[in-house]
């Protein structure tokens, strides 16, 4: 079984490697072609010159080296993950409240016409005044659809199933793809934490949600299935950055769903961490039976059953996200 299982891994995970070494190829060559232009910058240069030259270029090494080790805030974070049933939802509103609990001011856009994020927070359907389906299409404000919830500094932009056909009134849209990136950069500053839960798809929903986002989080059930389409998250991932979004960045992949009585989840643990390394968050989601019943109850896994396993490794999971936050800008 285990050695089956790395056979398909493999076969998965093979052009993920390939786009990988293209794109560390690509940066090292254009890295080359700048030190390239400066060396032959400075041999022009009078001594003194090349002097201040190389200071700059220290200080801007160590800004470099500090910035690969932090982060400012604020942050804007999807969740995705084109496949369906892997735990985007539960980790956008429990990953939110537990935020929120540590201190941060928290936004939860829910992205998905299915509205599970919504319901998942305790806002019923009815009675709204607005959603994220009146930002993207009839470019209302979000602090206009904005809606407080239960916890203390966690805010939700809801969904109804109106943002169903958003994609379909999309399609002859102008600068289709960022409506929601300038929608967010008008109320960025007022939060420390704005978390896109995305539709389990790659259309245009998502690739505005990544096209918004400075990191992706992407939740992956420990199961063989989850994993045959990660590849092409990654890839569009990359696209968005090529394209849209050159600051978009894969932040870290948890794991979701898992079975310690199974021997699968372990295997599916263990190629995952081979394959990314460190990108794989060290805080594993248990599959809980408390974490499937708090959506019913509108409330997120750290209200409902705070000494749960669910919410204790949603706790850990905020820690490893906040890890390297540095000073707000702004």
């Amino acid at each position: 079984m285990n050695d089956d299982l790395r056979r398909r891994s493999l076969r998965i995970f093979s052009h993920v490697r390939r786009d990988q070494e293209a794109h560390e190829a690509q940066e090292a060559q254009e890295k080359l072609e700048s030190k390239t232009n400066e060396v032959q910058a400075q041999s022009v240069k009078p001594e003194n010159v090349s002097e201040n030259t190389n200071e700059t270029k220290h200080k801007t090494t160590e800004s470099e080296s500090h910035s690969e080790e932090s982060f400012p805030l604020p942050r804007v974070i999807s969740i995705a993950n084109q496949k369906g049933g892997v735990g985007k939802t539960t980790t956008s509103v429990n990953l939110g409240a537990s935020l929120a609990a540590s201190g941060g001011r928290v936004l939860v856009i829910d992205l998905d016409p299915q509205g599970n994020a919504t319901t998942g927070l305790g806002i019923q359907h009815r009675d709204l005044e607005g959603s994220v389906y009146d930002v993207i299409i009839n470019d209302k404000s979000l602090d206009d659809c904005t809606e407080p919830t239960s916890v203390r500094n966690l805010f939700v932009v809801p969904a109804t199933i109106d943002l169903a056909g958003a994609e379909i009134e999309l399609v002859p849209a102008f600068s289709r793809e960022m409506k929601l990136k300038r929608a967010i950069s008008e109320i960025k500053d007022d939060y420390d934490y704005v978390l896109i839960d995305c539709p389990p798809s790659l259309g245009l929903l998502t690739v505005n949600a990544l096209a918004a986002s400075d990191d992706v989080i992407v939740p992956i059930q420990c199961e063989y299935y989850a994993l045959e389409g990660l590849g092409q998250l990654l890839r569009n991932v990359g696209l968005v950055k090529s394209n849209l979004n050159q600051d978009l960045e894969m932040r870290g992949i948890v794991l979701t769903m898992y079975d310690a009585r199974t021997k699968l989840a372990e295997q599916v643990e263990a190629e995952v961490r081979d394959h990314f390394g460190a990108k794989v968050y060290k805080t594993v989601i248990p599959r809980t039976v408390r974490l499937s019943e708090a959506p019913s109850f509108g409330q997120p896994i750290t209200t409902f059953d705070p000494t749960s396993r669910g919410a204790i490794a949603y706790r850990e999971l905020a820690k490893e996200v906040r890890n390297g936050e540095s000073q707000r800008i702004g």
